[in-house]
C-alpha cells in the first residue's frame, strides 16, 4: 500500500464535530472554535520505550497511544475534538498491523466522538507514533490551583498498568491477569468524569502517566503548597497483595500509565466530586490533603507504621533513562 491509499483507507466517511470546515484532504484542516478556550496535547510512543510486540498487539498500541493523550485532556477539563497522527513506519512492521494500530485507534475516538483529521506517514527505522489531540472547555484545571485546606482525591486504583506490564513479561499464574493486562494494554481515561466536574469552580487535576509521586509533586510545586498523603489510603485492586510487597510499594507510587486523575478541591466540594464519581460508577478515594505552607512545593507521605517521609518526585523520566 503506498501512502496515499494508506492515508484515504484511515480516512473518515463523515465527519462528528460540527466546528470543523475542513477535515483531511487538503494542506491543513479548519475549524472554527466556538466561544471555548482550545486545549491541545501532543505525546509521541517508540517503539520499544513504550511498547514492544511481546506485550502490545498492534491494536492495543493504537488505542493506548491515543487514550494516553485523551487522559491528557481530562486532565485540563477539556473535551476531546479532534486527534491528528504522524507515524514513522520500519519495513518490520507490515500493512495490516499498521491497520490494526489505527483500527485501536479508532475504537476509542469512536467511544469519545473525535475526528482524525490529518497528520503525516514516513518511513523510518522504527516504528514511531506521534498523536496531537486538540479539545476544548471553558473552564481549563491547572495543577496551580490547588490551595491550603484541599482534599486530595485519585480516582480508580494504582499501579495496575505495572502489574499487568509484569505479568506480560513473566508468564505464570496470577490472580486476574485479565484485568491487569487489560489496565496496561488498554486503560480508561478518565474524561466523563472530568467533564462533569465542570460546575465546581475550582479544582486541581493531573493525570497519573509518571506516578502518583510524580503527580502529586508536580501540583506542590505549581500550586507552591505542600501536600500530605497516607500510604493506608492509597487504592489498589484488592489482588494486588499476591505482588512481592517491594514491587507493590514501587508500583502504586512511582509506577506509571494508570493513567487516573490526581485532584486537589476545596472541602466543601468534595461531596459534589464523590456524587459525580458514583454517578459514572468512577471509583474514587480522599487520600489526603493540602497542608500548611511550610515546605512549599514538597509531597509527604505518612507510612501505615506512622513514619513520616518525603516522597521524592521519582517516576518514568524518559531524559534520565
Amino acid at each position: 500500500m503506498d501512502e496515499f491509499s494508506f492515508i484515504g483507507s484511515i480516512q473518515q466517511p463523515h465527519y462528528r464535530q460540527s466546528s470543523l470546515i475542513k477535515g483531511i484532504g487538503d494542506d491543513a484542516a479548519v475549524f472554527r472554535p466556538q466561544y471555548q478556550d482550545l486545549v491541545t496535547a501532543k505525546d509521541m510512543f517508540v517503539e520499544n520505550v513504550h511498547f514492544a510486540k511481546h506485550t502490545m498487539h498492534p491494536y492495543h498500541i493504537g488505542y493506548k497511544a491515543l487514550a494516553a493523550n485523551l487522559s491528557d485532556l481530562a486532565a485540563m477539563g477539556a473535551k476531546p475534538l479532534f486527534y491528528l497522527v504522524g507515524i514513522s513506519i520500519s519495513d518490520r512492521w507490515s500493512s495490516s498491523e499498521i491497520n490494526e494500530i489505527f483500527r485501536g485507534m479508532k475504537k476509542i475516538a469512536d467511544t469519545y466522538k473525535i475526528d482524525l483529521i490529518g497528520g503525516d506517514t514516513v518511513s523510518g527505522k522504527e516504528l514511531v507514533i506521534s498523536i496531537t489531540v486538540i479539545g476544548d472547555t471553558d473552564k481549563a484545571r491547572y495543577r496551580s490551583l490547588a490551595k491550603e485546606g484541599d482534599v486530595i482525591f485519585v480516582t480508580g486504583t494504582l499501579g495496575d498498568s505495572q502489574a499487568g506490564l509484569h505479568i506480560l513479561n513473566n508468564r505464570g499464574i496470577f490472580r486476574d491477569e485479565d484485568y491487569y493486562m487489560t489496565r496496561h494494554q488498554m486503560p480508561s481515561p478518565r474524561v466523563e468524569f472530568s467533564q462533569g466536574l465542570q460546575k465546581i469552580s475550582r479544582l486541581a487535576l493531573n493525570d497519573i502517566s509518571d506516578g502518583i509521586a510524580s503527580e502529586a509533586n508536580e501540583i506542590a510545586e505549581a500550586s507552591k503548597v505542600s501536600i500530605m498523603i497516607y500510604e493506608d489510603r492509597l487504592p489498589v485492586h484488592p489482588t494486588f497483595i499476591q505482588f512481592d510487597s517491594e514491587l507493590q510499594n514501587k508500583w502504586k507510587l512511582f509506577g506509571g500509565e494508570d493513567f487516573e486523575l490526581l485532584g486537589a478541591v476545596p472541602k466543601h466540594d468534595w461531596k459534589n466530586v464523590q456524587q459525580v464519581a458514583s454517578q459514572l460508577k468512577v471509583p474514587i478515594t480522599k487520600i489526603g490533603y493540602v497542608s500548611s505552607r511550610n515546605s512549599v512545593g514538597q509531597v509527604f507521605l505518612q507510612r501505615k507504621n506512622e513514619k513520616l517521609e518525603r516522597l521524592e518526585k521519582k517516576g518514568y523520566n524518559h531524559l534520565s533513562r
